[in-house]
């Protein structure tokens, strides 16, 4: 991808000395030579958590996971679906369970003693999900300096009370025992059928919600999707969402609704702005299920989303050659998209949660397996991005998700751990040969430059500061005078000769420009 020269007096922008990740090309006025972005794929680890308790099993979801002073803890959805030839049921219930674990890898059920299941409440279950519509509920412990302790973790609940249908607010203490924040739904716009997600904005001073709806499918002659879509808040869009159009479930193929995001904000939490679209700086290319959206703990001011991507196929000789065929015609003779729809996870970034740059192509993809991950309502993401140690010694933290598969199997699903290097979402790469990156024009603040890099042994990366046009070095910080970077960091401090620091040029405009061999570029900021 090259973007085009800047034009002289460009507004520079301010990024003081916070953390800038290449996710996005907010900062980018060129790549030359063979520099490229390019969005990186976490690796598959171990089983996090095999969904095989009772009151768990095929269908679990709805997982949200985050740390809480040294304890990471998890929420989900525990259910199992039975299909006994005529119908698919659900007849163990519902249930919201809990988990816990000291190091984001090994997980236990604690005992919660709080919900009776087959005559016993030794068990995980937070709450019966009898109630909530959809069997999710997503917490977050609120980092609201005004927040009252009684309501220090927060999250909705989607539930239908006579004709009220919407989201509920609830607070708890402790992230166990909660209450309701409002007597009636404090959103009600949208379909609210999958992951409802909210959480405290410390940049802006806000709380932030993320749901999902339906927009309408583009017709014959219009383009594919695109950044705004049409809104379908309609019975019957309704009704195609939640699988019984018709009937049958026969879902979305050939009907005029399609998934999308919405999002709204409050100050309180309970009284909501109208829901709005979020829309994509490069158009979107499929339907978005779950979105996963979250601040970036090392850089706030970027949101981060993992969403599901929907892709429904035709049947075909092709799709049969997919795993898990038999399977496969048994959900598809219940309902044709069952069977022939795709699901895979996904990546995107926002600096004002509304405008979102969407990677088209898949972060999690289904991958070479046998079994579990072929199908729809494999691979959705979790939400929430924890920090875990390496299982190799020596070596950095790094980040983990954990993507559930095996969904409506026989027996159970499981959660599976994914692993990331810390800011390694997205990068700018250059091949042996050589490529470099130049930045629209800048006003920093900091003495000194820290890089997140990775280069191969004959690899190397070098910067130079330019004045506010492209090939003019500033004196004492030219590509030559830079020592160059070898190795492979996550927080490189570069050097120039005679041991110059970057403090005198503190609030003046200047543009970096990165000289890559073998190598690539993570993030990057300046501090003191």
């Amino acid at each position: 991808m090259t973007i085009a020269n800047s034009n002289e007096g460009e507004i520079p922008v301010n990024i003081g000395s916070r953390l800038e990740l290449m996710v996005d090309d907010h900062l980018l006025a060129r790549l030359g030579g063979g520099a490229r972005r390019r969005l990186n794929r976490p690796v598959p680890r171990d089983i996090a958590l095999p969904l095989d308790a009772p009151w768990e099993g095929n269908a679990c979801g709805g997982f949200a996971v985050f740390e809480d002073g040294g304890r990471y803890r998890m929420y989900y959805r525990g259910q199992n679906f039975e299909y006994d030839g005529k119908e698919l049921g659900t007849p163990g219930g519902k249930y919201i369970c809990y988990a816990e674990s000291a190091d984001g890898i090994n997980w236990e059920r604690p005992e919660l003693g709080q919900v009776e299941f087959d005559g016993s409440k030794k068990n995980n279950i937070l709450l019966n999900a009898s109630e909530i519509l959809n069997g999710m509920f997503s917490p977050f412990r609120d980092g609201n300096p005004a927040c009252a302790e009684e309501t220090r973790y927060k999250a909705f609940s989607l539930m239908q009370r006579g004709d009220e249908r919407g989201l509920w607010a609830y607070g708890s203490p402790d992230g166990i025992h909660w209450s309701p924040m409002s007597d009636g739904p404090v959103i009600t716009r949208g379909l609210l059928d999958t992951q409802n997600l909210a959480f405290w904005d410390g940049v802006r001073g806000e709380y932030r919600a993320y749901h999902r709806n339906e927009f309408r499918l583009p017709q014959t002659g219009e383009e594919p999707y695109g950044a705004h879509p049409v809104q379908a808040d309609t019975d019957a869009g309704r009704a195609v969402s939640q699988g019984v159009a018709g009937g049958d479930g026969s879902g979305l193929r050939g009907s005029r609704y399609g998934r999308d995001i919405l999002t709204a904000t409050s100050t309180d939490f309970v009284h909501w702005t109208d829901s709005v679209y979020v829309n994509y700086s490069e158009g979107r290319h499929s339907e978005l299920y779950t979105n996963q959206v979250t601040p970036y703990y090392r850089a706030p001011h970027l949101f981060l989303g993992f969403p599901t991507r929907y892709v429904e196929h035709a049947w075909s000789e092709e799709l049969e050659a997919l795993p898990e065929v038999e399977h496969r015609r048994m959900r598809a003779a219940i309902s044709e998209r069952y069977g022939t729809a795709l699901t895979d996870g996904m990546f995107m970034s926002s600096r004002d949660g509304y405008s979102f740059n969407l990677w088209p192509d898949s972060f999690i993809r289904p991958g070479l397996r046998p079994r579990d991950n072929w199908t729809y309502g494999d691979n959705f993401q979790n939400w929430g991005i924890v920090v875990t140690p390496s299982t190799i010694a020596g070596a950095p933290e790094e980040l983990s998700f954990y993507v559930r598969e095996g969904y409506w199997r026989d027996g159970a699903s499981a959660l599976r751990r994914y692993t990331l290097r810390v800011d390694g979402f997205a990068s700018v790469q250059a091949p042996l040969e050589g490529g470099e990156l130049v930045t629209k024009p800048l006003v920093f603040a900091g003495r000194e430059l820290v890089l997140n890099f990775s280069a191969s042994a004959a690899g190397s990366l070098r910067v130079e500061l330019l004045r506010d046009q492209m090939n003019d070095p500033v004196e004492g910080f030219s590509l030559e005078e830079c020592v160059e970077v070898l190795g492979d960091d996550l927080e490189r401090v570069l050097r120039w000769r005679d041991g110059r620091e970057l403090g005198g040029l503190a609030g003046t405009p200047v543009r970096l420009r990165f000289v890559l061999r073998d190598a690539e570029l993570f993030s990057f900021r300046f501090r003191e």
